[in-house]
This record gives structure tokens, C-alpha cells and sequence, in this order.
């Protein structure tokens, strides 16, 4: 019998008379070989190409230029120190290109003063002790063939110095530093003229300067801007006007030390002394009393010792006496944050920052101290420091009250003691007594 049933395969490929024909599965269309990129992809590629090579040009010109931002920087901080000065000789008639010229013309004097005073005694301890060398080798032979029993000779060493392969190779790499050395004193001497002309050009034209600047801006960030400007001069200026005073009050104290202590070159160790311990900071003080106690340990040992004590003494009473009453209207930073600051700008610019730091940590912490709301203190005690009364009486309450109510055999009392000692914890009033008391009321 022939199948009938609408499943099969004869049954899904039949249609009912009058119905359209149901459509079949849809097929895949031919792959379009001609089709085209998006228009803004091509963009898009020589856009990314190009920031990237503006990146890459920007990072390398500014490694080339890094030496060159740092000495705009500290030529820019150098104008801001002698801004004071220089205004006020402008305000009473002088020219500012002028004035500016007096004052670098005044540090200049000073700088090569002190490097003279400093270069002279220098030498002339180099100069004696090249000549008295010979004494103090001929001393340490006899020690040593005193108390090893050898014969050595002071010809004998000095010949064998000579011919040795050692001193030849010491003269060879010193002949070779030389020239190294000489690079960086001319790159040095190069630096410090860049800094120079910066800073002449940045004091003597600073209202041109600003009026430069504010023009690019809205009234708004004009007086923004002059106002942090204001802010910089003051602190920047103040804080090396406060140094230079500190360092002249330091210098004359170890000058007296020194003086009274016979110690020769008083005067340039002194200025030594009040110029290294106020410009470099943190470690200037002990780093500028190593010297005066080395040339006062030539004349006495117990000399050096006497010059450590003073310099430690002066550095306290530098830090909580003079510091404070010098430095409170022109820098004013804790302790804490000026040392804060000095070890990051030392990271980030060697020597150069660790000198910068604490006047711009100064004129940063001005600047935004004007923006920054504040509120009146409530009258707490834990405000200053002190414990809450309530924890600390309740704490000597318990302490005393436990005391009170020790056995009598402890303390060798009669019984009375104890309820005596009971009834003291028990009240109030007498649980503020001592154990004392509590023993006296048990005797009675």
C-alpha cells in the first residue's frame, strides 16, 4: 500500500493548488570582492603616526633641553631673590636695568671674596703640608722600627715609590682626569654665565615680563597670577635675606670661638662656616664645622672637641631660638615639611633643588593658603594633646579602689584594715584616697 503520510518527502515538496509557494531557505550571497575601506580609517592611521612622532620628537628635544629648563629655573628663582632690591632702588629713581646690574655686580664681589679667602687657606695648608710631609714620614718609620724591630728607611721607600708600576698608572689616569676636570670647570663656568644672563634679564625686565604673560589671560587669572608672582618674590627674597643674616650671625660666633681658641684662619673659617651651615640645608651645619674642627685639631685634639660642642650647642639655639624668630614672616614652614621638601627636591634636581625647595614649598603652601577654607577649633582637650578625664579617673579610680581592697596580711594590718580599706572603696569620696590612707584608717 502506498504511503500516504504529508511527512515524507513527497508530502513537504507538494503545494496545495492556489496558494503561492512557500519561500525556501535563504541562500548565501556571493562574496563581494570589490569592497572598499572606510573613509575615515586612512585618517585615523596618519593621525595616530603623527602624535605618535610629535611624542617621540617631544621627549627627545625635551632630554636634549633638560640642563637648559633646570638653569632657566634657577635663574628665574635667583631673579626672584633680588626682585626686593632691585625694586626698591627702581622706586627711588634708579634705572632697574642698572640697579639690577649693582646687585649682581655686589654678589659677584661677595662670591669671588669668599672663594679667594677660601682658595688662599687652602693653599697655604696644602703648601705646609707638602713641606712638613718628610717629618712626618721620618716620625712614622722610627714608630714602626720601634715597635716592629725593622729597618725600614725613608730612601729606601721613596725609591721604590718611584719605580713602581703603581705611580706610573696614578700619573697616567690623573694626566687623563685633568682633562676631564678642565671639561667640566669650562662646562661649569658655561652654566653658571647662562644663569647669570637669565637671571639679569628676568630681574631687569620683570614688569615687562608680567605684562607679557597677563595678556595672554582674562583680568580674572591676571590677578591670579600676579598675586602668586607677589607671593613668590616675598618668600623667595625673605628667605635668602633670613639666610644671609643667620649666616652672618653664625659666622661672627665661631669667629669668637675661633679667636679665643688661637686657631689660625679664624676669620675665613667663619665665613666658611656662615655659608655652608645657612645654604645648604639639613646637613650644612655639621658638613661646615668638619673643617674649623680638622685645622683645631692640628693645634690641640682637645681643641676639635671644644669646636663640636659649640657647633651643636649654636645648632640648637639656631633652631629653637633664631630660626623661628627670623624666618616666621618670610618662610614660614614647619620643620618637618622644609626637610620633606629638601629630600625630594634633592631627588628630582640634586643639589640645585635641595637649595630651591624650601622657597617653593614656601610660596605653594602661600599661594593655596588663600583658597583653602578654615574653621574655628572647637575647645577640646584632645585638640592639644590631652586624654579625655572621664577614662584617666576612671582608670585611677579602679587602680586605687583594687589597692584599697588588698588582704590584710599583705600589709601586715589588724582586720580592721581591710574593712576599713572595704568601706573606703565603697564610697565615693574615699575612693580617691591613697593606700595610705586606707592603712591609717585601719591602725585607728
Amino acid at each position: 500500500m502506498a504511503a500516504t503520510d504529508e511527512t515524507g518527502p513527497a508530502g513537504r515538496n507538494t503545494t496545495v493548488p492556489g496558494t503561492p509557494p512557500t519561500a525556501g531557505p535563504p541562500t548565501d550571497p556571493a562574496p563581494r570582492t570589490g569592497a572598499r575601506m572606510p573613509r575615515w580609517l586612512p585618517r585615523a592611521m596618519v593621525l595616530a603616526l603623527a602624535l605618535i612622532a610629535v611624542f617621540q620628537f617631544g621627549s627627545w628635544a625635551f632630554h636634549q633641553l633638560t640642563g637648559l629648563l633646570i638653569n632657566v629655573l634657577i635663574a628665574f628663582f635667583l631673579a626672584l631673590a633680588v626682585e626686593p632690591a632691585v625694586s626698591w632702588m627702581a622706586a627711588r629713581g634708579v634705572r632697574r636695568g642698572f640697579g639690577t646690574f649693582l646687585v649682581f655686580v655686589g654678589v659677584l664681589v661677595v662670591g669671588a671674596g669668599f672663594v679667594t679667602l677660601l682658595g688662599s687657606m687652602l693653599a697655604e695648608q696644602i703648601i705646609k703640608i707638602v713641606e712638613d710631609f718628610p717629618q712626618y714620614l721620618d716620625s712614622v718609620i722610627n714608630w714602626i722600627n720601634t715597635h716592629f724591630h725593622t729597618e725600614l728607611r725613608r730612601v729606601d721607600i721613596q725609591e721604590n715609590l718611584l719605580r713602581s708600576d703603581w705611580l706610573r698608572n696614578y700619573v697616567q689616569n690623573s694626566a687623563t682626569g685633568v682633562l676631564d676636570v678642565s671639561a667640566q670647570v669650562l662646562g661649569g663656568l658655561f652654566r653658571l654665565l647662562t644663569i647669570a644672563l637669565f637671571s639679569f634679564y628676568f630681574a631687569a625686565d620683570g614688569p615687562r615680563l608680567r605684562r607679557t604673560i597677563c595678556s595672554v589671560l582674562p583680568p580674572a587669572r591676571q590677578a591670579e597670577v600676579l598675586r602668586a608672582w607677589e607671593i613668590a618674590v616675598n618668600k623667595t627674597g625673605g628667605y635668602l635675606y633670613s639666610r644671609g643674616l643667620m649666616a652672618l650671625i653664625s659666622g661672627l660666633a665661631h669667629y669668637v670661638l675661633l679667636e679665643f681658641l688661637d686657631v689660625p684662619y679664624a676669620p675665613v673659617l667663619a665665613v666658611w662656616v656662615g655659608v655652608v651651615s645657612q645654604f645648604i640645608p639639613t646637613i650644612g651645619t655639621y658638613l661646615a664645622g668638619a673643617l674649623p674642627m680638622l685645622i683645631a685639631f692640628t693645634v690641640a685634639p682637645w681643641y676639635a672637641v671644644w669646636v663640636l660642642v659649640f657647633v651643636v650647642v649654636y645648632q640648637q639655639f639656631e633652631n629653637y631660638v633664631l630660626q623661628p624668630k627670623l624666618t616666621a614672616r618670610t618662610v614660614d614652614i614647619h620643620p618637618a615639611v622644609a626637610f620633606g621638601s629638601v629630600v625630594a627636591g634633592t631627588a628630582l634636581l640634586g643639589a640645585v633643588g635641595a637649595l630651591i625647595a624650601i622657597p617653593a614649598v614656601a610660596t605653594l603652601q602661600a599661594f593655596l593658603g588663600a583658597y583653602v577654607k578654615r574653621y574655628d577649633v572647637t575647645d577640646d582637650p584632645r585638640v592639644l594633646g590631652h586624654r579625655g578625664s572621664g577614662g584617666t579617673t576612671a582608670f585611677g579610680r579602679l587602680v586605687r579602689g583594687l589597692w584599697a581592697q588588698r588582704r590584710p596580711e599583705d600589709d601586715g594590718a589588724g582586720p580592721a584594715a581591710g574593712v576599713a580599706g572595704a568601706g573606703s572603696a565603697g564610697s565615693g569620696a574615699a575612693g580617691a584616697a591613697g593606700p595610705g590612707e586606707g592603712g591609717t584608717a585601719g591602725a585607728s
